[in-house]
């Protein structure tokens, strides 16, 4: 590959006190991208450096765009170093990189038809980028990933999604407001999002303006600053629908809580939607006052419960299928039972996952997939009981948490009753009479009956010892 011309860095230097000139620094980030490809690899260079878009400087710190929170993690972690060192070959004006996540923004005017949600769009410098005067008010960035299409319903949220579906594609309010409540990672923003997308696309001419608490917060106190208090009251009462996710965050904030009550009264006396986002129900806010409290409790209140095995491994089908990888079963599964904080770190871990199959090489199995993993499944990990073993095996084969310690004999109980058995003398240091009273007061010679059954079935029958393997990996600490 041809070294790139590095431009005079006596001129370059000269004009540190301006902004270089858009058409100078793009070439000189493709130059850059040319010096970082050589010394990470062409394909690592395509992968990863390519896809950044230069959206300008911000002093001598120049700022690139990530297409998503993974990308920009990656790149930070990996390759900022090789990125630095070849700006400064190029321009040694730029002291530092930025990478910001950079999607389209969503405005309050919602007046184009949209069928698809939109492809961000480059800016020519950082310096306009979320600066907004005073008189202007507007929602934060879409993410054009969450739509009600990527979103996987399960028994924990299919209350949920049907009552943000229905919010979406109804003219008029259904519920007002819609409280949507639910622990950190478990998909409240993910609906607040495709809610936004489905009116736009069903509804092009509604006023739509979605932020964060916190940002709606900030334009508040910004109008206050300025004078401005008439201008930011037109506008969030003029909007058709307001959205506002983590509503917990206006908690302890009397006057901006005030001026959301007025609002929020405003929008539904004319009959406007509201939908709201936390991680706690209306009653359960902390510091919030009692007449807000109350408002947020007047119309629908969804709840969104912790992820079950069987979404976890819906949603790990489904990401993989989007991403066009055929992931082998056993992973999956192992994923689904082993990562069950919330939703964020499951698909982090599966990107985590593929990134290492595609720069090191190596094929995907149980074996990498931990070796990967090892500090994430450590954070994962408890001091292993009999109690929590029963409960996976359970939920692995579909059974009562009460059948394992019945007297039924059933084959489709009396199995996973052993396999459970299996496991608990393999993975804890209980005894054999120990484990028993955990199962229902069976004696020691009915364990170790157990014990051996499943190391005869193991031996021979290959499907059998897979599920088996899968349980105890999930439960290994």
């Amino acid at each position: 590959m041809a070294q790139p011309q590095l431009v005079d860095q006596g001129a370059v230097a000269a004009s540190a006190d301006r902004l270089t000139p858009t058409t100078m620094l793009k070439d000189q980030w493709n130059m850059v991208k040319e010096l970082v490809a050589a010394d990470i690899g062409i394909s690592h260079g395509k992968s990863w450096i390519d896809p950044l878009e230069l959206l300008g400087l911000d002093g001598m710190i120049l700022v690139l765009g990530s297409p998503n929170s993974f990308a920009k993690d990656w790149v930070e972690n990996h390759y900022l170093e090789p990125m630095i060192k070849a700006w400064k070959q190029i321009n040694m004006v730029i002291q530092g990189i930025k990478i910001v996540i950079h999607e389209a923004p969503v405005t309050i005017a919602n007046t184009n038809s949209v069928t698809s949600p939109p492809q961000a769009k480059t800016q020519e410098t950082f310096d306009s980028f979320e600066k907004e005067e005073p008189g202007t008010y507007t929602g934060a960035p879409l993410d054009n990933r969450f739509t009600f299409e990527n979103f996987v319903v399960g028994k924990p949220n299919e209350l949920a999604y049907a009552a943000a579906l229905r919010v979406a594609e109804s003219s008029t309010p259904q519920f007002n407001p819609l409280f949507l409540y639910g622990g950190v990672g478990l998909g409240k923003t993910h609906l607040m999002h495709a809610i936004a997308w489905k009116i736009r696309q069903c509804h092009p001419a509604r006023k739509v303006i979605y932020l964060s608490a916190e940002k709606f917060m900030y334009q508040f106190v910004r109008a206050l600053r300025y004078k401005d208090m008439v201008s930011f009251k037109d506008q969030f009462r003029a909007v058709d629908v307001l959205m506002i996710d983590d509503v917990q965050f206006i908690s302890g904030k009397d006057t901006t809580q005030e001026e959301f009550f007025h609002t929020f009264n405003a929008l539904v006396d004319k009959n406007h939607q509201v939908i709201v986002s936390a991680d706690k129900s209306p009653s359960d806010l902390e510091n919030m006052e009692e007449r807000l409290k109350s408002r947020l409790g007047w119309g629908l209140v969804a709840d969104i419960h912790p992820t079950t095995y069987e979404l976890r491994l819906g949603i790990l089908q489904a990401k993989s299928a989007a991403l066009g990888v055929n992931m082998p079963k056993e992973v999956l599964e192992f994923l689904a039972f082993k990562i069950t904080s919330n939703i964020r770190e499951l698909e982090g871990a599966l990107n985590r996952i593929l990134a290492h199959a595609s720069l090191v090489g190596r094929s995907i199995s149980l074996d990498t997939t931990q070796e990967v993993l090892r500090d994430l499944l450590r954070s994962n990990d408890q001091r292993l009981t009999v109690e929590e073993i029963q409960r996976k095996v359970a939920e692995y084969f579909n059974i009562k948490m009460s059948d394992m310690v019945s007297n039924r004999r059933m084959q489709n109980i009396a199995r996973p009753r052993q396999i459970a058995m299996y496991i608990a003398k393999q993975l804890t240091s209980k005894s054999l009479p120990e484990i028993g009273r955990k199962f229902g007061g069976r004696d020691h010679t009915t364990i170790l009956h157990a014990v051996r059954k499943i190391q005869e079935l193991c031996a021979d029958d290959f499907d059998f010892a897979n599920d088996v393997e899968i349980l105890k990996r999930s439960l290994q600490t």
